[in-house]
C-alpha cells in the first residue's frame, strides 16, 4: 500500500480538497485498498475544526467524501507512516523540510510534477477566496500524482 499525505498550513481548504478529491478518484478506480489518502496543517491554527465552507462547497459538488475529516497537525511519527508528503506551496515545503530529518526526500511541492504548471504554488483560498482556482490547481497535477502512486505500487 502507498501511504499519501497532503499538507497545507491549517488543514482546512488546500490540503482536506485534494485529500477528498484524491479519494474520490482512488474509490472511482477502485484503488482504495492499495492507496491511503490523508491530509495535514503544518500550523496549530485550525486544529479541530472541519473543512472551510469553499472546500466543503467543492467537494460536495464533486460527490468526494469529507464527513471525517477534521484538522489534524503534522507529527514526527508521520514522516515514518507515509510514503509521499506533498506540500502545497514553499512555505509548506520548508516547514515539512524542517520537520522531516532523515525523511526529507519524502517531502515534495504538489504542483513540482506538472511540466505544464505555470503556477508552482497551490495559493491559499482562505486570503484569495478563490476555491475554484485551487479546485483547478489540484487538478492540474492529479494525473501525474497517480501515475506516481501506481509506479510506486509495482
Amino acid at each position: 500500500m502507498v501511504k499519501v499525505l497532503f499538507v497545507c498550513l491549517g488543514n482546512i481548504c488546500r490540503s482536506p480538497m485534494a485529500e477528498g478529491l484524491f479519494r474520490k478518484r482512488i474509490i472511482d478506480e477502485g484503488l482504495e485498498e492499495q492507496i491511503k489518502i490523508e491530509s495535514r496543517a503544518t500550523s496549530s491554527y485550525e486544529i479541530g475544526h472541519k473543512p472551510h465552507k469553499g472546500t466543503k462547497d467543492i467537494l460536495v459538488d464533486k460527490d468526494a467524501y469529507f464527513s471525517d475529516m477534521v484538522s489534524q497537525r503534522i507529527s514526527k511519527s508521520d514522516f515514518e507512516i507515509f510514503d509521499f508528503i506533498i506540500g502545497m506551496d514553499d512555505s509548506n515545503v520548508r516547514s515539512l523540510r524542517q520537520l522531516a530529518g532523515d525523511y526529507y526526500h519524502k517531502v515534495y511541492k504538489y504542483l513540482d510534477v506538472c511540466d505544464t504548471c505555470k503556477r508552482k504554488e497551490i495559493d491559499d483560498p482562505y486570503y484569495t477566496n478563490r476555491f475554484d482556482i485551487t479546485y483547478q490547481d489540484i487538478l492540474k497535477a492529479m494525473d501525474e500524482w497517480m501515475d506516481i502512486f501506481k509506479k510506486y505500487l509495482n
